[in-house]
């Protein structure tokens, strides 16, 4: 099981992100957009650049639903290969059953 810290570490980004999504969405279309101004794309890069850096979706870390595991999630089912194979083992995953032949 991973730290009770770090588990709540990222739902509080994962919070931050969601908030921040538009801002940050609208600041990226006026940097893109070539038709705009140099000092004011320039000026918007500024004020993402000060924006937290935990409002960008990059810091997100997947992590399992189960254990908080880090490494070795599926997406599909957000939960770490272990429990997934547990889980599948068991029959609770619909759908999904362990191989054999």
């Amino acid at each position: 099981m991973a730290r009770l810290s770090s588990i709540e570490s990222m739902k509080r980004i994962r919070k931050r992100v969601a908030a921040k999504k538009a801002k940050r969405a609208e600041l990226k279309a006026i940097i893109s957009d070539k038709t705009q101004l140099l000092d004011k794309r320039f000026a918007m890069q500024l004020k993402l650049a000060k924006m937290p850096r935990t409002s960008s979706a990059t810091r997100i870390r997947n992590r399992c639903m189960v254990t908080g595991r880090a490494r070795g999630v599926y997406r599909k089912f957000n939960i770490s290969r272990i429990v997934l194979r547990e889980m599948a083992a068991e029959g609770m995953i619909p759908g999904v059953r362990k191989a054999s032949w």
